[in-house]
């Protein structure tokens, strides 16, 4: 890195904030513009795997909701709002944020600057993420920071740092107007294709500021999928996005323009069901899903199970079984029992038409009495086969030939599934992030399939025409549908965060959410 002392002034001071442990998690710059792009663009000296990340967020133009999607969008979290950020930061054990120091430059272009300062206010609070803050002094969004503790970097001072790095209240001096609401949004928010088209910090900004004109329908879209879209890259992403969470009151018009936009994406939606819908009526908010047969089963979070057709999310009635709670998952046997796993970790057995086979029967019964005693955290099922996940990292396959155990990963089991394939095996995702294959019997893949800086929170895998297929869902709103045989993987992110992931027999990828529920499927 060149010398600090000839770059920048003041680079020296906040250098020195940045390596201080003890120094209070919020730095705000006054005076002169570039130090925070100057020091995202040389990036951190450190190195190693828990290496600390410089992410650089421009706040000209945003609104606080447009700053939570973005804060939200790198420390690898969903928040539908800004005081979701705060929440998931105060209550995740989320080690992505410890490690990042968030560079926020130009606080006085922000479309609400004293709102987006009372957001980055919170965060500083909550003492688990490093903000560096550009601000001008005099301002009300400067002076909101400045309540807490806070160092100050004089980017106009000596570079030496001797001034810097002081804790304490920002001088009221110097020059600088807050409080500047910016330009009327150019955008037609009202156009699909504008909206798809245009700069999404712009769009996110003239929907907040027009809250009584739902434009058709797409500003309700925007606002349930919008920290997915302002991250999506193209257009097509983006129009894919809106289509997906677009409500049945929308203007008849939106679906078939926003169809034709999102052609060039890497999919299509076959339907979708969000908040609102009436016709086939949306089934509420998801907390795991299976995909048996030509039907959906969808657990919410009373413990109701609903029964829908999944060519269409019509709904066929439910399944009458005595859980009380929460289901946190689903695995239908390939006799039409469906077992069900509790939110405290126990085993509930809801039979299908036929009688079961007394060795399945046994078998399930052995599983039962097991999880009364080491509650499960995961739960899969196929012929023969029962398969659980504990908190200490091993899966477990129950089956008529024995007990098959193996250490899969770092943490709790966060989800399990089973393919009944011409060599049957376990997909396993963790808290560590991983995706695991595991065929019982034999040692587990010594790499995992896939890993990502987020608890996984949902998968489902089935045997389709195009071979084995694994849908993973991860706690920062990403879903992947991996094609074994092909060696690929295709992403797709709905914008809210993902509960429950379930694979169709033909290869269509359902995904539940608190809001919606969508299935989409590759081109």
């Amino acid at each position: 890195m060149p010398s600090v002392r000839a770059e920048r002034p003041g680079a020296a001071a906040l250098l020195g904030w940045l390596t201080d442990p003890d120094a209070p998690r919020l730095c705000l710059v006054t005076g002169g513009t570039g130090l925070l792009d100057w020091l995202a663009r040389y990036g951190p000296r450190d190195a190693g795997r828990r290496r600390t990340v410089r992410a650089l967020v421009p706040l000209a133009g945003r609104s606080a909701l447009g700053t939570a999607w973005a804060v939200a969008d790198h420390l690898g979290i969903v928040a539908p709002s800004p005081a979701d950020v705060v929440r998931a930061l105060a209550t995740s054990e989320n080690g992505r944020a410890a490690r990042t120091v968030l560079l926020l430059p130009a606080l006085h272009d922000a479309a609400e600057p004293e709102a987006v300062a009372t957001l980055l206010a919170e965060l500083a609070r909550l003492g688990r993420v490093r903000l560096v803050v550009e601000a001008r002094p005099g301002t009300p969004e400067c002076e909101v920071l400045a309540r807490g503790r806070v160092t100050v970097v004089d980017a106009d001072g000596d570079a030496d740092g001797d001034e810097g790095g002081v804790e304490g209240t920002v001088d009221a001096g110097g020059g600088g107007a807050g409080g500047v609401a910016g330009p009327v949004c150019p955008v037609d928010l009202s156009d699909p294709a504008a909206v798809c088209a245009a700069d999404p910090v712009t769009v996110t900004t003239g929907y907040v500021r027009d809250p009584w004109d739902d434009h058709g329908g797409l500003r309700a879209a925007w606002m349930r999928a919008g920290q997915a879209l302002c991250a999506a890259p193209r257009p097509a992403d983006r129009a894919l996005g809106l289509l997906a969470l677009l409500g049945d009151g929308a203007d008849p018009r939106l679906r078939p323009a926003l169809t034709e936009l999102a052609v060039d994406s890497s999919w299509t939606t076959r339907w979708s069901r969000v908040t609102g819908d009436v016709a086939p009526p949306w089934p509420g908010p998801v907390a795991a899903l299976a995909a048996p047969d030509g039907m959906l089963l969808v657990a919410d979070l009373g413990g109701t199970v609903r029964l829908l057709a999944a060519a269409d999310a019509r709904p066929l009635g439910r399944l009458d079984h005595p859980v009380g709670g929460r289901v946190t998952a689903l695995a239908p046997a390939p006799d039409g029992t469906v077992l069900l796993l509790d939110e405290r970790g126990r085993l509930h057995t809801v039979p299908g038409r036929e009688p079961r086979a007394p060795y399945l029967r046994r078998l399930t019964e052995a599983v039962t009495a097991t999880l009364t005693r080491h509650p499960g955290t995961a739960l899969a099922a196929i012929a023969g086969s029962v398969v659980v996940g504990d908190r200490l990292g091993s899966v477990h396959a129950f089956g008529l030939t024995g007990l098959h155990q193996a250490a899969l990963h770092s943490g709790r089991v966060t989800a399990v599934a089973a393919v009944e394939s011409e060599t049957p095996f376990v997909c396993s995702g963790g808290s560590d992030g991983a995706v695991r294959l595991w065929t019982p019997g034999r040692d587990p893949e010594p790499d995992a399939l896939r890993r990502r800086p987020s608890p996984v929170v949902a998968l489902s895998a089935a045997e389709t025409p195009h071979g084995p297929v694994i849908a993973a869902a991860w706690g920062d709103g990403t879903v992947e549908l991996h094609r074994l045989e092909r060696r690929d993987r295709v992403g797709f992110r709905p914008g809210p965060g993902v509960r429950a992931v379930a694979v169709t027999p033909d290869g269509g990828l359902v995904v539940g959410m608190d809001e919606a529920l969508v299935c989409v499927a590759l081109r």
